[in-house]
C-alpha cells in the first residue's frame, strides 16, 4: 500500500493536469463512466463494484484495483466478497494475477498477514 501512496501525489498531479488542460474531455469521460455504472443495466451496486474489482485485478491496474476495492467496501461489500471476486480471476486470467490482486486487497484493507 505504501507504493500506492508514494505515487498518489504524481497520480493526483497528472489528473489535475488533465482536468486543467483537457477539462471537457475529462468531464465527458467521467460522465460516460457514471452513466455506464448507474444506468447501463440491471446489476446492483455491489455486483458492479465486484466486477470492477475483478477486471482491475485481471488487468493488473493497481490504482484502479485499490480504488475499486475501497468503493466496493463502501457500497457494502465484505472483505470476503471482494476476495471471492479476486479469486475468480485465476481460472480465466491466471494464478499470478489473482495472487497480485489478493496481495493488494490485503495491503489495502491492512489485513493481518496470516488471515
Amino acid at each position: 500500500m505504501n507504493d500506492y501512496f508514494d505515487n498518489y501525489d504524481s497520480t493526483e498531479k497528472n489528473l489535475e493536469y488533465l482536468m486543467h488542460n483537457h477539462g471537457e474531455i475529462y468531464e465527458a469521460y467521467e460522465n460516460y463512466g457514471r452513466l455506464v455504472h448507474e444506468k447501463g443495466g440491471p446489476l446492483d451496486e455491489k455486483t458492479r463494484w465486484l466486477i470492477k474489482v475483478a477486471l482491475s485485478a485481471c488487468c493488473q491496474y493497481e490504482n484502479a484495483l485499490i480504488t475499486h476495492i475501497l468503493k466496493a467496501q463502501k457500497s457494502g461489500c465484505t472483505k470476503e466478497e471482494i476476495e471471492h471476486a479476486i479469486l475468480l480471476v485465476a481460472p480465466t486470467s491466471g494464478f499470478p494475477k489473482m495472487m497480485h490482486g489478493l496481495l493488494l486487497l490485503r495491503d489495502t484493507l491492512e489485513a493481518d498477514p496470516v488471515s
